[in-house]
């Protein structure tokens, strides 16, 4: 990734969130730097010792804490795990929001994946883009990002996914699955043939790649989930982005089903 302007990164609300960035990276308000980040241990960690070690990681030749330091932004020591799983995620989207300095990470989950939500959001185009939530999924692992961000910067992260309509979403600390750093840009996911169901539960069986980054307390991090229809739910069968883009989602399943409550698809904190 190179340095540039955040308005010229790649959007289509069609294909949202894609394309996301491979390698770590900081979103200011108009630009997207590249961060020199790798974690090589496959050791536990604490949280605190992840800031810091992402508080030392380079861009344009300086720390990121001196980067902050220089452009009066909070420091590591005040901010806060969140995933991001989808629009959040993309550049552009999240340079509009206007939130100031926010340092991204990639990282891996086990146990959980990233799905669409049972709902539409209709200001980028019409009738909608579908959002992402987090749901369970047995033996299943992905890439997503990971942004460090203060409190205020979460609620209005949280404020835009719920468009004025309160209660939507809700920011959650999730209670199950796991997760690391991961310092693959080309991480191997699942394939769509490796999902087994038994006519409840679908369990990927699919070998997963060694781990290469350090795991870390997920109850920890926060998660920005759909809490008024949960996710989309095809005949008990969860969408993974991963195998389903987004327009071929709302072309071909949405509205073919129903949807899963919040509440039976991920346990919180």
């Amino acid at each position: 990734m190179e340095k540039m302007n955040a308005t010229y990164w790649q959007y289509s609300p069609p294909n949202s969130p894609h394309p996301l960035p491979k390698s770590p990276f900081v979103c200011t308000n108009s630009e997207i730097l590249p961060l020199e980040f790798n974690l090589n241990s496959t050791s536990e960690i604490q949280i605190d010792e992840l800031k810091k070690t992402v508080s030392q990681a380079k861009l344009e030749e300086v720390s990121l804490e001196h980067f902050l330091a220089t452009n009066s932004a909070p420091s590591m020591n005040d901010r806060m795990p969140i995933l991001l799983l989808g629009e959040l995620a993309n550049p552009f989207q999240l340079s509009k929001l206007k939130l100031g300095i926010i340092p991204v990470i990639k990282v891996r989950l086990n146990g959980l994946c990233r799905t669409y939500a049972d709902g539409l959001d209709p200001r980028m185009i019409r009738p909608g883009i579908h959002h992402i939530t987090l749901a369970r999924s047995a033996g299943w692992w992905e890439a997503t990002h990971l942004a460090f961000a203060t409190l205020p910067q979460m609620k209005q992260m949280v404020e835009w996914l719920n468009n004025g309509r309160r209660g939507e979403w809700r920011p959650v600390k999730p209670r199950e699955g796991t997760i690391r750093v991961e310092n693959d840009i080309q991480l191997r996911h699942p394939t769509i043939e490796s999902i087994s169901w038994d006519g409840k539960i679908e369990t990927c069986i699919e070998e997963e790649p060694d781990a290469n980054g350090p795991s870390f307390d997920i109850t920890q991090v926060m998660v920005p989930i759909h809490t008024k229809y949960g996710c989309y739910d095809s005949r008990g069968k969860i969408i993974r982005c991963i195998h389903v883009g987004q327009r071929d989602f709302h072309t071909n399943l949405f509205r073919r089903g129903s949807s899963m409550r919040w509440q039976d698809i991920i346990d919180i904190v």
